[in-house]
């Protein structure tokens, strides 16, 4: 009876993941707190993306972080005061929850040092890289949104939130 409710064919097309978990992270965790989770998701056998290592020298960094997204099983956001100052983060946040939703990749949010709802809302120094990006892209109000309607996205996911006596261990 059970058969009956989940055709098999829905089992047939399982995507195969080249990795198990794409690291999204700013600058500003690079050489701490994601170099940390990192180095424990690989000593725990779990084959991780995370850009300056993974990514080919002389590769297109875009194209390949886009590719990185939609082979990896599980992406993990690392927000941190600066993530939203980058533009490839952002780019790469909305490719993230774009394969969330046609590939079912799971995704799971960190907040390091950063408060949710200042994700959420683009408070604090959300709010303040939203104005300089509302500036530096005004004949591109579209792409701004886009942004801004992920980082709300993301933030609504049940995360962990983190501040900086809080290590990982596995």
């Amino acid at each position: 009876m059970a058969n009956q409710l989940v055709p098999s064919s829905s089992f047939s097309t399982t995507p195969s993941w080249t990795y198990d978990v794409f690291l999204s992270f700013g600058g500003d965790t690079r050489t701490n707190f994601t170099d940390h989770l990192y180095q424990a998701l690989v000593r725990h056998g779990i084959h991780t993306f995370i850009a300056h290592s993974e990514l080919p020298i002389g590769e297109q960094i875009s194209q390949t972080l886009l590719e990185a997204i939609e082979n990896s099983r599980i992406s993990v956001i690392i927000f941190s005061k600066n993530y939203v100052s980058s533009k490839w983060c952002l780019d790469e946040l909305v490719h993230i929850l774009e394969c969330r939703k046609s590939k079912g990749q799971m995704t799971r949010p960190i907040f390091y040092k950063v408060h949710p709802s200042d994700v959420r809302h683009q408070r604090n120094s959300y709010g303040a890289a939203f104005a300089e990006h509302s500036h530096k892209y005004e004949n591109d109000l579209e792409k701004v949104q886009r942004w801004r309607t992920a980082l709300t996205e993301a933030a609504n996911l049940k995360g962990a939130t983190l501040n900086e006596a809080e290590y990982v261990y596995f």
